[in-house]
């Protein structure tokens, strides 16, 4: 797994010694960030006015997928281990077990914006689809309907599967399973398109979430990683190859890349907002609420990070693709976050 680590301010001096239950913050004074791909460059964006407006050195972020972030959050409470995860997911039942497990006793989940996930291509040498989500499943599940039988994936273009469709090659370049963008892919494409199937209709549930949670692995799907410029140079050089990121991304490489439309609807910050288009998830971070007020500096990020310059409609964050939260909605965010630890 490639990992991104941005350190965007040297720590100048130790941290004094400081207590709560079981946290010291001796030899710790920059705040620690794990987590998800998609929310990393609004966290990076955070971090770096937080650096550069308060008494605070910038924190220590790691670009390390949804899922990894969330393991390594979980496990424990303590100066070696992060203050905060984000995620392009909810975090699961057995993630909150594994942090009660460590004695990772009380978590806060802030919902921070919206974000789409897109099916791009290189704007030069690309064709967009104009594709469904049944048949993205035909196109990736290891397994499909094919004359109403379950089979191994036979197709090798995209127009096999439908003649509207490019006679080009399938390959498309995604998140590994560590991801939160590959579990919300699987979830709102995969497993809602599969489901249009009434040979996939008349399995036992269990049997349902095989097929149509499971990609092919015989080239046509590539797991490329946490890093999405690499995906875009893999675009640039393999010719009519196609990616899977988040909408914010797509939106910073607007002159790079071209997205494809799904179920009719074009990946657009107003399509997103207004919940037209049809993957779209949420996006949130997680705060151990025993580092609140001892790790130096960290009520101040969460404080700033949900701010209305932030995440406003105005916000610098929208200037970098993210979906704001309704306004109510957003409020409550910003009591539950900046309320963590308060008496």
């Amino acid at each position: 797994m490639i990992r991104k680590i941005l350190t965007l301010t040297t720590a100048a001096s130790a941290a004094a010694l400081l207590a709560a239950g079981p946290v010291a913050a001796q030899g710790r004074d920059q705040i620690r960030i794990v987590g998800s791909s998609t929310v990393y460059p609004f966290a990076t964006t955070v971090a770096e006015h937080f650096g550069n407006n308060t008494q605070y050195p910038a924190p220590v972020i790691e670009s390390t997928g949804t899922g990894g972030g969330l393991q390594l959050f979980c496990q424990g409470v303590g100066i070696e281990h992060p203050d905060i995860s984000n995620a392009s997911r909810a975090i699961t039942g057995s993630e909150r077990e594994l942090c009660r497990e460590n004695g990772v006793e009380n978590v806060t989940e802030v919902k921070i914006g919206y974000d789409g996930i897109v099916l791009a291509t290189d704007r030069e040498t690309g064709q967009p689809l104009d594709i469904t989500r049944a048949q993205l499943w035909q196109a990736l599940g290891q397994t499909v309907v094919q004359d109403g039988e379950l089979v191994e994936n036979p197709y090798d273009t995209w127009s096999d599967i439908d003649p509207s469709l490019p006679d080009t090659g399938i390959q498309v370049f995604g998140p590994p399973p560590t991801s939160g963008t590959r579990d919300a892919f699987v979830e709102l494409v995969m497993e809602e398109g599969c489901m249009e199937f009434e040979a996939v209709q008349e399995l036992a549930e269990d049997r349902q979430e095989e097929v149509c949670g499971r990609m092919r692995q015989d080239g046509a799907f590539v797991e490329a990683g946490e890093n999405d410029n690499l995906i875009v140079q893999r675009l640039q050089s393999e010719q009519g190859t196609y990616g899977v990121f988040g909408f914010s991304f797509l939106d910073q490489n607007r002159d790079a890349l071209v997205a494809s439309s799904i179920n009719g609807v074009d990946p657009t910050f107003e399509s997103i907002a207004a919940g037209e288009y049809p993957v779209s998830r949420s996006l949130f971070f997680y705060v151990k609420d025993a580092h609140v007020g001892v790790i130096p500096g960290l009520a101040e990020y969460i404080d700033e990070f949900t701010s209305p310059r932030a995440w406003g409609p105005n916000g610098y964050l929208v200037e970098k693709g993210l979906i704001p939260l309704p306004e109510q909605e957003r409020e409550q965010m910003r009591e539950r976050a900046t309320g963590i630890g308060a008496s």
